[in-house]
């Protein structure tokens, strides 16, 4: 039998975004022994590089009262106001503490002593700060190299998390049952060795992000499956409101191009949105037209395509901006061009893609879940800040509220004791006879996935989609299960098996909720 690596450390960080980063940053300032995990070779590989837009803040002429009506608005007001509050409240003292401050992030400024505010879909006021168009990457550049200079910090690239380890569930002793369930670390894939290894941890934060990627149309990178959500919700902790998948109204429509986003600033900035026979259209649909909120604009462009039976709908800014294009939006210039689309001349073409999740694992003031010992942040948590659809912007800053908040709650009460023997938790179980992996056969899995979310419970669902989803995905799901019992342990079976259970979460609480409401639209 293969033996596994044991680590310990004080707190394990599954993730290593602006959440996971700001988790890790403010538990290395309290001493806390910090392992972070990511299952990218690269640290920076994360959906909060690729947040284009800026991270909400205070203009000039705001209040946090006026953020909060924003909010709750644009979430079709059932967010949890108290979590809303401590966004409003908190957000901006930590953007300049932290980020500006400490990490020194080099905001855009409209002069060399004011910051530049921009404005987004459902803000009436300009309160967005950006760093032009690569305000995400910029962020988790600095905050990588930051963590890299605390010796109490150990990042673990290219691993990925395959199960939380919680008790008693993993204990090899039938008492166990008795005691109040605790997470108490997790086991990690090495995606080199094809090892897993056991992490010890009192504390475990899930900072993995959002679940995009299980649909076809998808603005976040192509490993965003949600495994946060399939290990918390096998751990026993509660996931709540997974129908609210937020779609991004506009994501670059082009054959050969990688996802990418067309920052919701653009629209901002005053771009509007055509037909491709060149003819405006939100007039039809919104007051606010191209700033209404997102899934406003998503089910508009989703009808203007239907009823012309075209592929994507343009994004005008050539025609309308008072800025200097170039400059304000460098790198979707440089994107587009790259593909031949010169939008200091002519339309972007776009269509929606599915770009945010707005529930997750459900989580208090700090972070913490229904499961002793495991706290969430970020995308994969559900604070009730977003309610059934986020505002634009809202989700970095989320990120940096609630990762060092839970890591000040943890460092406040940090307690090292388990009430539990190490020798009597399970190691990992390797088949006798390891199946090798098809690749051909995981691709197609993941076309089924993709297409059936896409076609059946994507941006407008009915009854009958969503039945037929349910069906398709339980008979996945039931040889998915079987395939990875039998196969050698190799992160793309672990990520197939997370993207199913997540695709299952997202259909199952779309059926069972006929209200349409924010993100989530049933049409009867």
């Amino acid at each position: 039998m293969k033996k596994n690596e044991k680590w310990h450390t004080d707190v394990l960080i599954i993730g290593c975004g602006i959440a996971g980063s700001s988790a890790a940053l403010e538990a290395a300032k309290s001493g806390l022994q910090v392992i972070v995990i990511s299952k990218n070779r690269n640290l920076e590989e994360t959906n909060s590089y690729y947040a284009q837009g800026g991270i909400v803040s205070l203009g000039p002429d705001d209040h946090p009262e006026l953020l909060k009506d924003d909010i709750i608005q644009t979430g079709d007001g059932i967010n949890n106001s108290d979590a809303v509050d401590i966004l409003a409240k908190q957000g901006q003292e930590m953007v300049n503490n932290i980020l500006i401050k400490e990490l020194k992030i080099p905001f855009t400024r409209s002069s060399p002593d004011k910051l530049d505010y921009a404005i987004e879909a459902g803000h009436s006021r300009r309160r967005i700060l950006h760093i032009k168009d690569t305000t995400g990457q910029t962020i988790q550049e600095k905050f990588i190299a930051v963590l890299k200079t605390y010796s109490n910090v150990r990042f673990l690239a290219d691993h990925t998390a395959v199960d939380l380890l919680t008790v008693p569930h993993h204990s090899k002793n039938p008492t166990a049952y008795y005691h109040r369930p605790q997470n108490i670390g997790a086991y990690v894939l090495d995606n080199r060795t094809k090892r897993v290894k056991m992490i010890f941890a009192p504390y475990t934060i899930l900072a993995s992000g959002g679940c995009g990627a299980v649909f076809l149309y998808t603005s976040n990178p192509k490993d965003a499956v949600g495994d946060g959500y399939a290990m918390a919700y096998r751990a026993g902790a509660r996931i709540v409101n997974m129908e609210y998948i937020q779609f991004h109204p506009t994501s670059f429509y082009h054959r050969d191009a990688e996802a990418f986003l067309i920052s919701e600033t653009v629209r901002g900035e005053g771009a509007k949105l055509k037909t491709p026979a060149g003819k405006t259209f939100m007039e039809k649909y919104c007051e606010k037209r191209e700033l209404a909120p997102r899934d406003e604009v998503t089910r508009a462009i989703y009808e203007e395509m239907t009823n012309s039976s075209s592929s994507y709908v343009n994004l005008d800014l050539a025609s309308y901006a008072t800025i200097d294009i170039k400059k304000r939006f460098p790198n979707i210039y440089r994107t587009c061009l790259r593909y031949g689309i010169d939008i200091t001349r002519e339309p972007i073409p776009v269509v929606p893609a599915a770009h945010y999740s707005c529930g997750g694992v459900l989580v208090d003031k700090c972070g913490q879940t229904t499961l002793r010992g495991l706290f969430a942040v970020g995308e994969v948590s559900c604070t009730g800040v977003h309610g059934a659809n986020r505002l634009a912007s809202t989700s970095l800053l989320e990120g940096l509220v609630w990762g060092t908040n839970a890591s000040k709650f943890i460092a406040a009460h940090f307690n090292p004791s388990f009430a539990y023997r190490e020798s009597e938790i399970h190691n990992w179980y390797y088949p006798e006879e390891e199946e090798e992996i098809d690749p051909a056969l995981i691709n197609q899995d993941w076309l089924s996935i993709r297409s059936t979310m896409w076609n059946y419970a994507g941006i407008i669902r009915t009854k009958k989609r969503l039945e037929r989803a349910r069906a398709d995905l339980d008979y996945l799901k039931h040889r998915i299960d079987k395939f990875y019992k039998e196969a050698r342990m190799d992160s793309q079976v672990v990520v197939l098996k997370h993207g199913i259970q997540v695709a299952q979460l997202i259909t199952y609480a779309a059926l069972s909720n006929p209200v349409s409401r924010g993100a989530h639209y049933r049409k009867n």
